[in-house]
């Protein structure tokens, strides 16, 4: 029997070009064919189809974001300021994947005419420069082909939101409240490290140094992207400031991080709030002592409390405190929302117990481990100073891994 050998590769030529280098009447036709062959026939449609639904995607979207283009120039959407900040905040998301798609295009022409080149395959010399030249042209596809594919996957809608962070000392007593307070300074210089701005909401203070409990605004570019995956249970074991014989303890702290809510993200009915107005404690000077600032605020229908006195006045503690008693709802309504859909993305934090913890920072052995992704790091004393990214980076890449793997894409 005459062997057949057929090798494919979705790389090698332009995703379009390849829809039609198989013969799909292999299959049915009378030549004989073992079945390892059968199979890589098999496999190899089933990446081109999938291949054709991503390019299907990609034509849909430069279509869609020229539209946009062609509309944003139009007078009649220009004067109106709606609807120009969501055309342009429609452009922006798509701007990355059309912008990959083009340089594609014109990396696979590239491709072709250098193959076109050496079609008649006369001149040795020529025909090494032309190899090696196509092997550059297929890796740079190649790589391109993979940032398409995670560009295509479904977005976040939060990713672009301010946040809300909650730091809450958990098991441990006082060493845990130190560490609650570290870990707000940790999240504090990371953000100062992204040119992001950080606002105190609320803070409980343990009397000794620590944070029984911290709520603070982050503001900027991507925030909820890059914090989202530290919400969980974090577990430290060191040897306390208070620990007289060195014995090392283990103690908790809880993170939750929520997309801050916007006025038009969820409704609240002022009638089913109590408000209530105190005088501030702490620091502040004769104004906390002498005028009422401090503002409770109580959601009657789920018995939610938010209090905030961090402000010289009622008027701004009042907005800070509904910020956050309005991200809260809309956190509850969110992850209802994931439930119904998905048991992916479940609740942010447990109760707080350390056999919980999403990640452990062992101070004797200058590691930190997250329990997530089996990752282990060294160096805490950085990581400690806020240099977050390489961790955040591997969350992600294992979030998009799992992502490609419910799409098949």
């Amino acid at each position: 029997m005459k062997e057949i050998v057929l090798t494919v590769s979705i790389i090698e030529l332009p995703i379009e070009g390849v829809m039609n280098t198989i013969d799909y009447s292999l299959l049915e036709s009378g030549v004989s064919i073992n079945s390892a062959l059968r199979a890589i026939c098999c496999c190899a449609i089933i990446l081109l189809r999938k291949a054709r639904i991503m390019i299907e995607q990609l034509k849909k979207i430069e279509k869609r974001y020229q539209e946009i283009n062609e509309k944003l120039a139009q007078t009649e959407i220009a004067t109106n300021l709606n609807q120009v900040q969501a055309l342009s905040q429609e452009r922006a998301r798509l701007e990355d994947i059309v912008n990959k798609y083009r340089k594609y295009r014109k990396i696979a022409k590239e491709l072709e005419d250098v193959k076109a080149m050496g079609a008649d395959g006369n001149d040795e010399d020529m025909s090494a420069l032309i190899k090696q030249e196509s092997s550059a042209l297929q890796e740079k596809l190649g790589e391109l082909t993979e940032e398409l594919r995670l560009a295509l996957l479904p977005k976040d809608p939060n990713d672009e939101k301010d946040i809300i962070v909650e730091i809450r000392a958990g098991t441990g007593g006082n060493e845990a409240a130190f560490f609650a307070a570290d870990l707000y300074r940790m999240y504090s210089r990371y953000a100062q490290n992204q040119g992001w701005k950080t606002d105190v909401i609320s803070l409980s203070e343990s009397g000794i140094g620590g944070f029984k409990e911290i709520i603070f605004e982050v503001r900027g570019k991507k925030a909820y992207s890059r914090l989202k995956y530290e919400s969980g249970v974090h577990r430290v074991q060191r040897v306390p400031v208070t620990e007289a014989s060195g014995r090392i303890h283990t103690s908790t702290a809880t993170v939750a991080v929520l997309p801050k809510a916007e006025e038009v993200d969820i409704d609240i009915n002022p009638d089913d709030l109590k408000i209530d107005v105190f005088h501030s404690g702490g620091a502040g000077g004769q104004n906390v002592n002498k005028v009422a600032t401090a503002i409770r605020v109580t959601h009657l229908p789920t018995g939610m409390v938010v209090v905030c006195q961090d402000e010289r006045s009622q008027l701004q503690n009042k907005v800070k405190a509904l910020s956050v008693l309005r991200t809260r709802l809309l956190d509850i309504k969110r992850r209802k929302q994931e439930e119904a859909i998905t048991s992916q993305r479940r609740s942010q934090v447990g109760t707080g117990e350390r056999a919980e913890k999403i990640r452990t920072y062992n101070y004797p052995q200058d590691r930190i481990s997250d329990h997530r992704i089996n990752t282990t790091l060294h160096n805490l004393p950085r990581f400690m100073e806020g240099e977050l990214d390489g961790l955040i980076d591997a969350l992600s890449a294992d979030e998009h891994e799992k992502q490609l793997e419910e799409q098949k894409v």
